[in-house]
């Protein structure tokens, strides 16, 4: 299976510079090829998961930093085949000893449908010049079961029980497009992957 995924990954064809709008292109392909700044990083990392598999939805994120030593950029996709998310995202690291002085860290992270437990979507719905509604902002929100942090919380002095608790704060994936960020179009293609994930994730 991995041999046939690796002859027939698919090549991203650039048609704009890096931070295009990508809502236009119905393949992720397309759409990594215009926005992302590392498109071909990005596309073998999930190619190399998603196998034969037809990619259902996606998201792209992208966000450059400006620091001492430089821009920076961030990058993210998340992912959906039908039975999984799968999400991808790099940074860039400073190497004194890589030429150019920085790596780009590439991760990848598969999680199946029924692992998560909470789809949140809040839209903000409003009107333009001529009284029509339009959508300015969408957050997304997906949320596990599995426990990301653990906070002691100390025992209250006037509680009877001298032993402390705990809170847990479950895994949670956040997404969120405005018309400053993204524009109309990435806020319409955000929303339709937070429904295609509100009607696949099990009960």
């Amino acid at each position: 299976m991995f041999g046939k995924a690796t002859k027939s990954r698919p090549v991203a064809r650039r048609s704009g510079p890096a931070g295009s709008d990508w809502a236009p292109y119905g393949r992720l392909e397309d759409a990594a090829g215009a926005y992302f700044l590392h498109a071909d990083v990005a596309l073998d990392a999930i190619a190399g998961v998603i196998g034969r598999r037809r990619v259902r939805g996606f998201t792209l994120e992208r966000v450059v930093d400006l620091t001492e030593a430089g821009a920076s950029v961030w990058q993210e996709a998340a992912v959906c085949d039908g039975r999984r998310l799968i999400l991808w995202h790099s940074e860039e690291l400073a190497d004194a000893k890589a030429p150019g002085g920085t790596v780009l860290d590439s991760s990848v992270q598969v999680l199946p449908l029924d692992s998560i437990g909470h789809v949140g979507m809040r839209t903000l719905v409003g009107h333009d010049e001529l009284g029509r509604r339009i959508d300015r902002g969408v957050y997304l929100v997906l949320a596990t079961a599995m426990p990301h942090e653990l906070h002691a919380v100390p025992a209250d002095s006037d509680s009877p029980l001298p032993a402390a608790s705990a809170t847990i704060r479950p895994e949670a994936f956040r997404f969120s497009k405005s018309l400053d960020d993204g524009g109309p179009g990435q806020i319409a293609r955000l929303i339709d992957f937070g429904r295609l994930l509100g009607r696949l994730v099990p009960n």
